[in-house]
């Protein structure tokens, strides 16, 4: 059985409501998911799972958290290279660069991307959370 972690970071709840349709989809698989915050997560704990989902919202200039989720995801960068990764957030503003700037560097470090990455404006809708689920189940 698949062990995928789902690592995010969320200020409103939105990539929060986004996570747990990720492990909806990752359990409806059959494979095991563990939800944390970044804070929870690290560099050290990416051995312990096959595949993980990152989660976070844009914020400032399209830019990933950078008190929380950018140094945990930094740290992790270096595991990358031939690791399953999924990416998720939210936003409230531009179109979307954060997200294709993230997943041209999770690329360039050698990760193999599940799937294309979901975003939403604000709270996800039921078309973000089949996304979602989508996004989980390809992790699985």
């Amino acid at each position: 059985m698949s062990k995928i972690a789902v690592v995010y970071w969320s200020q409103t709840g939105n990539t929060e409501a986004m996570a747990e349709a990720v492990v909806d989809g990752i359990k409806e698989k059959g494979a095991q998911a563990v939800m944390m915050a970044a804070a929870d997560f690290n560099a050290s704990m990416m051995d312990a799972y096959d595949s993980v989902a990152f989660g976070c919202p844009a914020m400032g200039e399209e830019e990933l958290e950078e008190d929380e989720f950018q140094p945990m995801f930094d740290s992790c960068r270096p595991k990358l290279g031939g690791k399953k990764i999924a990416l998720f957030g939210s936003y409230d503003w531009g179109d979307g660069e954060w997200m294709r700037t993230w997943a041209e560097t999770c690329t360039s470090d050698g990760a193999a991307l599940a799937c294309d990455s979901v975003i939403c404006h604000d709270a996800p809708d039921s078309d973000t959370i089949a996304a979602c689920k989508a996004l989980g189940a390809a992790l699985a």
